[in-house]
């Protein structure tokens, strides 16, 4: 390796992983360099997150991170790790300051079949990476009263509107987008639709949204005819917009092989719905692509914490790591076409090549001996899959 990599190691047992993953199938193999920051929940506590936005500007830097999965913490989490803050999302916090669009695929093998038995290739989430309820503000109302939303601009104009006059208590939520992010987010799954060879589809609800998802769909639009129609039309390929709720049936009648573009939170759900019905949670790819070419691949699961607790009382654990070291392999072959360094992206083939002949041999972790047909299968622990992918490497 010439250039580093940014590697942001995480929490739980994605962090347990993160080290059997470069210890048997990384450092044997590659002169790994990188700039590491750790981005566990105590060490954000201890830098008031601070080390969360620098390995982001990190990333923007170099031009390519690999990411752990990290916790979000909630009140149970305060208490737990006793923490200064409630700290926000680490990768809202990621993704807004490399304003990218995440894109998520599942990883498919033959002896595992989709739920969905009509879905024949793979369905790729274009997810935006920015605003809406992950940079939201929130208020508890505790007693009657007049919520507003207003906006002043500089030029002193003043808009305003009652949200709701409340009788009694409840919850007030303000989120927000960009014009800038929004068109960055179209220019990003236009191009990766180009790039594959597939149709886009886009979705929200601006029947009901009539200001705030209906500028998605406005500037989706203009980007669409103003710089990828003809593209488009050459490359044999569509873009239509639908309502969200239209684009659920008709995802699930779908054959797949194309791209799902949603806004940050459906691209959430979505993303996990779309990989448990291809298989598993830790059978999906997801790569933060931004519009000045950076990009940040992580697993799209959480932390584990279930599996972490048993293994904190030293109990065997069966955890799928494909995820995480898909995140590793695809890190890994973008640094070497950035750079020109053949024999990286070869070894990054060959990382997932051998991932691939080991579930194709039927050796496999728990969550996935179930799902598959057609093999004899063997159930092993987290570290004897990692074990066995290296052998095959």
């Amino acid at each position: 390796m010439t250039t580093p990599l940014v590697e942001m190691d995480g929490d739980e047992m994605t962090r347990i992983l993160w080290k059997m993953i470069k210890d048997e199938l990384i450092l044997p193999f590659v002169d790994l360099k990188t700039e590491y920051y750790d981005l566990g929940l105590p060490n954000r506590d201890k830098t008031n997150d601070q080390v969360t936005i620098d390995s982001a500007n990190a990333a923007r830097k170099y031009g390519v991170a690999v990411k752990c999965a990290t916790i979000t913490p909630n009140a149970q989490r305060m208490d737990e790790y006793k923490l200064h803050k409630m700290w926000k999302s680490p990768n809202g916090t990621i993704r807004s300051i490399m304003d990218g669009t995440v894109f998520r695929a599942p990883i498919t093998i033959p002896s595992i079949h989709p739920v969905v038995k009509n879905w024949e290739k793979p369905i790729t989430i274009a997810r935006h990476a920015y605003g809406d309820v992950y940079k939201s503000v929130e208020i508890r109302a505790d007693e009657p009263g007049t919520a507003k939303l207003v906006f002043q601009g500089e030029s002193g104009k003043m808009q305003e509107v009652e949200i709701h006059n409340f009788q009694g208590s409840g919850v007030i939520q303000g989120m927000h987008n960009t014009d800038k992010s929004i068109r960055s987010f179209a220019h990003s799954c236009f191009k990766f639709a180009l790039d594959t060879k597939q149709d886009l589809w886009f979705a929200t609800k601006d029947t009901i949204s009539k200001t705030y998802d209906a500028q998605f769909r406005k500037i989706f639009e203009e980007v669409y005819e103003s710089d990828y129609k003809s593209l488009f039309e050459q490359a044999g390929i569509e873009y239509f917009y639908t309502l969200i709720d239209d684009a659920v049936a008709r995802v699930i009648r779908s054959k797949g092989g194309f791209i799902w573009a949603c806004k940050n939170y459906d691209g959430d759900v979505m993303s996990d719905m779309l990989s448990t019905a291809f298989g598993s949670l830790a059978m999906m790819t997801s790569v933060l692509v931004s519009p000045d070419g950076n990009y940040e691949y992580e697993a799209a699961h959480g932390t584990v914490t279930r599996h972490y607790y048993r293994y904190l009382k030293g109990e065997e654990t069966s955890t799928n790591p494909m995820a995480t070291i898909f995140a590793w392999s695809g890190a890994l072959r973008k640094r070497g076409e950035l750079d020109s360094n053949k024999p990286l992206q070869d070894f990054a083939d060959r990382l997932e090549a051998a991932c691939f002949a080991t579930l194709n041999a039927g050796i496999a972790t728990k969550d996935l001996i179930p799902l598959m047909e057609g093999i004899e299968t063997k159930q092993v622990n987290s570290l004897e899959f990692i074990k066995e992918i290296r052998t095959r490497i």
